[in-house]
């Protein structure tokens, strides 16, 4: 019921929202002689904070069209390069004319990176501004995972087993050699899914795993989403977090957790730094303030695009990673029958990335990938916490651009020779 009550309470404000709209219009209209008054500012702010923060956002746009390389703008276009029903693998390529000419003859092909967006609420394109700090220096792939809510049930299950299998599949496609990126939630699926790749010798494991904020191990430092798993029983979850999709969304009568739920709960933990940023944003918009206004704008129309989980992924995470910690007490049985084992990672380097201030992933659970992987020499491994920083500090911000990137790429440059010698070995056998 909760999710058609939403539904209702979304069309049942519409004409509301549509009326601030145009009220905001005509005050701000320059024929209108209280557009210049306080009064008349005031009004036209309110209309606009209202529209705002009742809207339906849908799935953002990347706007990504260009990057600088070498201080030479270098067009990008987005494409598709590998996709399921439930993900499509984006290919940011560059335009290899301008990229040929703006680098230095016989250059190195750029190393191929794929970032894991997480699953967990928010689009892929939460991640803009890490694929943007990644694209001058490396050839950048992300996981644009699906709306539980857009699939119909005819299409079946995807489950925590079937992330691991969409991870390998993609770097399959991608090919041996590359950069793998974490952020957040991804950790454990994607650590699972390497170390069935070492074990296997599968040639299109990459060349190096980073983990960005990833609660690889919940245990460690808890936070208030780590100790409101662990507090609840698995049929709390079950029987309040879970509902059903309702008309007319093509995943009707499918069971989900929905983004608004997810939003909901990310948005209480912090509810006063909200509250204050809407008055703040008033403000700016009385005191014609673009600049800052415009950043308010940009934040919350991502932050509040949300897609809904499937009942069955959303379960076994909370059960197996936050509640059970299958992969950190070495548990985790892939499909009931095969035991993930991630001591078998010899040959991929491993980076972790913590903030300081992380209160969604605490410092420690991303670090304890270096305890699981005990067979990745020391060499190949490193560990660095960002001071000042919390959890979305870790993969946006000026700090990530700044001090965050530089060793990420510092890290991943350290092995390119595995990525040449498989790029030598695959133009050899054409």
């Amino acid at each position: 019921m909760l999710y058609s009550l939403v539904e209702m309470n979304r069309v049942a404000m519409a004409p509301m929202r549509l009326a601030a709209k145009a009220g905001r219009a005509a005050l701000l209209s320059p024929l209108n002689p209280m557009r210049q008054t306080e009064y008349g500012k005031s009004l036209a702010a309110f209309a606009d904070v209202f529209e705002s923060s009742t809207r339906y956002y849908g799935k953002p746009e990347w706007r990504i069209d260009t990057v600088r390389v070498n201080s030479a703008a270098v067009d990008v276009t987005p494409i598709v390069a590998w996709r399921s029903p439930w993900c499509n693998l984006l290919h940011f390529r560059k335009d290899a004319d301008q990229l040929a000419a703006v680098r230095k003859p016989g250059s190195t092909p750029l190393p191929r990176m794929l970032i894991v967006a997480p699953l967990s609420g928010h689009y892929a394109s939460l991640l803009r501004g890490t694929v943007e700090a990644f694209l001058p220096t490396h050839d950048v792939y992300i996981t644009d995972w699906s709306d539980a809510r857009m699939a119909p049930v005819w299409l079946g299950r995807f489950d925590l087993d079937d992330y691991i299998d969409h991870i390998r599949d993609m770097l399959t496609h991608i090919g041996g050699g590359a950069h793998v990126l974490g952020v957040c939630q991804p950790g454990p699926p994607v650590l699972a899914a390497i170390s069935m790749m070492a074990e296997d010798d599968d040639p299109a494991r990459p060349a190096s795993m980073t983990f960005m904020g990833s609660p690889i191990d919940a245990r460690r430092s808890p936070t208030v989403p780590n100790e409101l798993a662990e507090e609840r029983s698995f049929g709390w979850f079950e029987e309040n977090m879970i509902h059903t999709v309702p008309a007319p969304y093509p995943g009707v009568l499918r069971r989900v957790y929905p983004g608004f739920v997810q939003l909901a709960s990310f948005m209480n933990m912090n509810w006063g730094r909200h509250v204050d940023a809407q008055w703040k944003f008033f403000n700016h918009l009385i005191e014609g303030d673009g600049d800052n206004a415009g950043k308010h704008r940009e934040f919350y129309d991502e932050y509040l695009s949300v897609l809904d989980l499937t009942e069955e992924f959303y379960l076994q995470t909370i059960q197996r990673v936050f509640q059970e910690h299958h992969l950190a007490r070495g548990i985790y049985m892939y499909r009931g029958t095969r035991l993930v084992k991630p001591q078998a990672v010899r040959d991929v380097a491993l980076m972790t990335v913590e903030g300081e201030k992380d209160d969604i992933s605490g410092i420690g659970q991303t670090q304890a990938a270096h305890d699981l992987c005990v067979n990745i020499p020391d060499d190949m491994k490193a560990d660095y916490i960002q001071p000042g920083v919390g959890h979305y500090g870790v993969f946006n911000g000026a700090r990530f651009r700044t001090e965050i990137v530089p060793r990420v790429t510092q890290f991943t440059r350290r092995f390119m020779d595995v990525q040449a010698e498989v790029d030598a070995r695959d133009a050899a056998a054409v």
